[in-house]
């Protein structure tokens, strides 16, 4: 399997951006930064591909929500590995 991305980095790619983003905006960030076929892992899943990622964090409520779009509120962002 190859490597996997934690999903951190997602997170703080959005606090760096200071974007509002729909799913379609950040699926292509995504795809752009970590390329489209990355995989990805949290605290309690792996081998998520961006699209279960953006599900993932969204059912957590780690994404506020602005005009319309989301964006990350950095606050949501859990401090370990």
């Amino acid at each position: 399997m190859p490597e996997q991305i934690h999903g951190h980095e997602v997170l703080e790619m959005m606090v760096e951006s200071g974007r509002v983003y729909t799913r379609d905006s950040l699926r292509a960030d995504i795809a752009e930064r970590f390329g489209e076929a990355a995989r990805f892992y949290t605290c309690s899943a792996e081998n998520l591909t961006a699209d279960e990622l953006i599900a993932f964090l969204q059912e957590r409520g780690k994404f506020a929500d602005v005009n319309g779009g989301f964006k990350m509120d950095a606050d949501e962002i859990c401090n370990h590995d």
